[in-house]
């Protein structure tokens, strides 16, 4: 079964936002944060789907990071789906260019990079 964790429960599965129903306002918020900066940053150098969200490393504990990754869902900025207990990610970027063209390459730039 694709929602089940270890130990015989389940979690419901991921809910995504199309980026063309999000506001310029919401993708701000989603990328105000630094945490959130890291996991888009770490997201962009890997390939689709190859990470799971544990694999992050970001120095929050497992409630906050399930919160951010939320946060980033919301924005449109993320895909996730379970693939048996672990819950695997993907960058939606040509989805999020498309709704904000150039504000993603703004945030992946290195800092200090103008």
């Amino acid at each position: 079964m694709a929602n089940q964790v270890a130990g015989g429960g389940h979690r419901a599965a991921p809910v995504h936002t199309d980026p063309e129903d999000v506001s310029v306002l919401t993708a701000l918020s989603a990328l105000a944060d630094p945490v959130r900066i890291r996991l888009i940053r770490e997201l962009a150098g890997s390939p689709d789907w190859t990470r799971s969200c544990g694999s992050f490393d970001v120095p929050v504990g497992k409630a906050a990071k399930s919160h951010h990754f939320s946060v980033l869902r919301g924005a449109g900025l993320v895909e996730q789906r379970d693939e048996g207990a672990k819950r695997v990610n993907r960058l939606r970027r040509e989805e999020f260019d498309a709704r904000f063209p150039g504000l993603l390459e703004l945030v992946l730039r290195p800092e200090g990079v103008e």
